[in-house]
Formats: C-alpha cells, sequence, structure tokens
C-alpha cells in the first residue's frame, strides 16, 4: 500500500502548513487562547491520521497475509479526541473549546479539499 503513505506524506504537508499559520497567529494576534486551541486540536488530528495510515498498512498487509483482520483503531482515535477535550475544559483561561473541536476536525477537511484536488488533476 505505498499509495496510502503518499497521501499521508502530501496531507502531512498540508497541517504542518496549517500549524504554521497557527504558530504565526498565536505569535502575532491577541487571540491567542483561539490559536493555541487550533494547534492542540490539529497536532492530536494529525496523530489521529498517522494512526488510521499505520492500522489501514498493517490491515491492508494482514489481508494479503491471510491474517485474522483486526479493528482499524476506532477507539484509539476517539480517546485522542476526548483527551483533547478534557484538557480544553481543563484549561478553559489558555485553549478555546471551539477552536480545539475544530482542530480536531481539519484533518477531515485536509482529506475532503486534497480529494478534489486530487481527482482534478487526474481529469486533466
Amino acid at each position: 500500500m505505498p499509495e496510502i503513505k503518499v497521501i499521508y506524506a502530501r496531507q502531512r504537508k498540508y497541517i504542518f502548513f496549517l500549524m504554521a499559520l497557527y504558530v504565526l497567529g498565536y505569535g502575532f494576534t491577541s487571540y491567542q487562547s483561539i490559536f493555541l486551541g487550533l494547534i492542540l486540536g490539529t497536532s492530536l488530528s494529525l496523530f489521529n491520521l498517522w494512526l488510521l495510515v499505520r492500522k489501514t498498512s498493517t490491515f491492508g498487509d494482514d489481508i494479503l497475509q491471510g491474517k485474522k483482520v483486526r479493528s482499524l483503531g476506532t477507539f484509539s482515535r476517539m480517546a485522542t479526541a476526548v483527551l483533547a477535550v478534557i484538557i480544553a475544559l481543563e484549561y478553559p483561561e489558555s485553549l478555546n473549546f471551539i477552536s480545539v473541536i475544530i482542530g480536531l476536525m481539519t484533518i477531515y477537511f485536509v482529506i475532503m479539499i486534497d480529494f478534489f484536488v486530487q481527482s482534478f488533476h487526474t481529469r486533466k
């Protein structure tokens, strides 16, 4: 499954670019709690993407080898999201709760945008 690793590398670049913008926003604006929440949520979202890619690669390898197939790690990704929410609720003066949630959803927006961009390029 090398194509999933190529897709992951491309999406990881997009996320790092967004996180660089968030760090600049944190450093140069007065909305530190919002950008810190986006940084936390997006970094945990990137971790969830890494988990999904790793589990998907293992899943595909197990199917090809005829081994028993395990789950794709939904519980661990949900636990990461719960951890982000707990951290945001524990430190409401430093982290904006809504921005943490938006940061957690960032990877899904990146996946959708990347899909549309790549499907547009393949049509040309």
